[in-house]
């Protein structure tokens, strides 16, 4: 080989130089083309970029976290527009909430089971991971499709907040713009992020082999970080000015006024002060809340209106303030929910002002035709009951709760309190709408998932010290105690069983009203071993609890509650 060529192969920093030009046949070193010339016959085609020496293709996980903080940052954004807009929902509260509108009994069932009034956070929680998974995916399909590939991601991602935005609630179209918001600014943060993996020239190609050198790398996790961090500071500021939005500020502002005829305080007896047993009024924070919305409506008295409607003579609008001057009453009840299991702790006493529903509906007119009161919320949902339970009992539109404006998360500015059902046919909160029609026209929200039309609330019994599987001391005086309902009878008498022994009268808290539950205790003095505990109460109509365990669909639990102690 001449030693020119050796030269040229080993020494030449551009190899390929002057590939494809035309070959010249007068040249004197044959058939080969000239090594170093500027002058060609034809122009040089295009060549593909080659990756410069030391790169590798894109990895994976670049594509998971472009996705996750393209999907993040359109996320925080919506967050923080529901924050400065309280009426409208993130999109992923609305996806959330689509859930709980379709997911199977059973599921929610065991949901509530196994977290109680914690399954909505988990429920978020789940809706958050498989966000997180698909919009990994997402990330991934753009390094290896292309950007365009990526942004019908962000378009499905975005229908699908759109739809749930949607559902039941009465915002109509607006509700769909933080989901809208949500998709172009993820769509933008996707493009940038794409462009920083590739680099300018190779941006959007969508090629499988495309480079990601150590500069890009350190760009690109360093403009993610700054992203996901800026992602974090807009939701929590959008979750913080919608807990101290509007409706908080006017609730501050709420001034109740006093009832026509206030209740005495509660007797001293109705509280055996036993430690580790409820307390005879639950505490506002105390008290279970259990409901179809992800996150409390942030609803603002000022522009809120409550309308009675339907099979009625008159059709009434009250604002706020108007309902705040009408002749209030107070009432003690206690109120459970239907998924509440057997020794469960979705059940709570309150003390509830507010106006008499049966006085608003007389003045509303009520059609003999009518046969159904239907509860809606400013959310959409809704709950129905029996015309015949406006029979003299205490049922409220409550605007207080133990003494201060309902809080938030229990329906603030109104809701509905009717003792002796169920809080699914009857506890509306955040109450927008009352209507007058009939069950054959109407079925409440919680209905065609298979619960039952109505829902007397079951006379039950828990055992709330000891707890179960505690040891306690043998041969020392431990009280066994905890509370009974059967709101709207009344409590007769508790009886408490120790492992096969007789059934045992239990002492009762002083009856204050058939509405509340009671109190109760035994002494005993265990000896040492494991014990059996069990418990049953007769309600005021001389009804006793029955043992057989039933679930709680489709209308509340039955069944004695038992526990296991030890005694050392």
């Amino acid at each position: 080989m001449p030693r020119r060529m050796l030269a040229h192969l080993f020494f030449d920093r551009s190899p390929w130089r002057g590939w494809g030009r035309r070959i010249n046949p007068s040249d004197p070193r044959g058939c080969r083309p000239p090594l170093h010339t500027d002058a060609v016959t034809s122009p040089e085609p295009p060549t593909e970029r080659t990756p410069p020496a030391g790169s590798a293709p894109a990895p994976l996980w670049a594509g998971a976290l472009l996705g996750i903080v393209a999907a993040a940052s359109g996320l925080a954004v919506a967050e923080l527009l529901t924050g400065l807009w309280t009426s409208v929902q993130s999109p992923v509260l609305s996806v959330g909430d689509r859930v709980v509108d379709n997911v199977p009994r059973p599921v929610k069932d065991w949901a509530i089971d196994w977290f109680g009034t914690s399954d909505k956070a988990v429920l978020v929680g789940g809706v958050m991971v498989l966000l997180a998974l698909f919009a990994a995916g997402v990330g991934v399909l753009t390094l290896r499709r292309g950007v365009r590939a990526g942004l019908v991601g962000v378009g499905v991602f975005t229908l699908v907040g759109v739809a749930a935005a949607l559902g039941r609630g009465g915002n109509g179209l607006v509700a769909v713009v933080p989901s809208l918001v949500a998709g172009a600014v993820a769509a933008a943060v996707l493009v940038w992020l794409e462009r920083l993996v590739r680099g300018p020239d190779t941006a959007g190609a969508g090629a499988p082999g495309a480079p990601m050198t150590g500069l890009t790398r350190r760009r690109f996790l360093g403009t993610a970080a700054a992203l996901g961090a800026g992602a974090v500071v807009l939701a929590g500021a959008g979750r913080w000015l919608r807990q101290r939005g509007v409706a908080a500020t006017e609730r501050l502002k709420a001034v109740l006024q006093p009832p026509a005829d206030p209740l005495p305080p509660v007797p001293a007896g109705a509280d055996l002060g036993v430690s580790g047993a409820a307390p005879f009024i639950t505490p506002n924070e105390d008290f279970y809340r259990i409901d179809t919305a992800l996150s409390p409506p942030q609803v603002d008295p000022r522009e809120w209106t409550l309308t009675v409607r339907g099979r009625v003579d008159r059709v009434i609008t009250l604002t706020y303030d108007e309902l705040l001057a009408r002749p209030m009453v107070e009432a003690d009840i206690t109120l459970s929910c239907v998924s509440n299991e057997v020794g469960g702790t979705l059940v709570g006493n309150a003390r509830w002002l507010g106006c008499r529903l049966d006085e608003l509906l007389d003045e509303a007119g009520i059609d003999p035709s009518a046969d159904q009161v239907v509860g809606r919320s400013v959310d959409g949902f809704t709950a129905g009951f029996p015309t015949a339970l406006l029979d003299g009992r205490d049922a409220l539109v409550a605007v207080g709760m133990n003494g201060e404006p309902l809080p938030i998360r229990h329906g603030f500015p109104a809701r509905l309190v009717v003792p002796g059902v169920y809080g699914y046919v009857s506890a509306t909160k955040w109450l927008s709408e009352i209507e007058l029609t009939r069950f054959d026209e109407f079925e409440g929200y919680w209905i065609p998932r298979g619960w039952a039309v109505e829902g007397p609330i079951k006379t039950q019994s828990r055992i709330d010290t000891p707890t179960r599987s505690a040891k306690v001391t043998a041969g020392a005086s431990t009280p066994i105690a905890g509370v009974a309902w059967a709101p709207t009878r009344g409590i007769e008498r508790v009886e408490v069983q120790i492992d096969d022994g007789e059934w045992q009268l239990a002492e009762l808290g002083e009856e204050y009203t058939d509405t509340t539950w009671r109190q109760w205790k035994l002494a005993w003095e265990p000896t040492a071993g494991q014990h059996q505990i069990r418990v049953r109460a007769t309600d005021g109509d001389g009804q006793t609890q029955v043992e057989e365990r039933t679930p709680v669909a489709p209308d509340g639990a039955s069944g004695w509650h038992t526990i296991r102690v030890t005694a050392d």
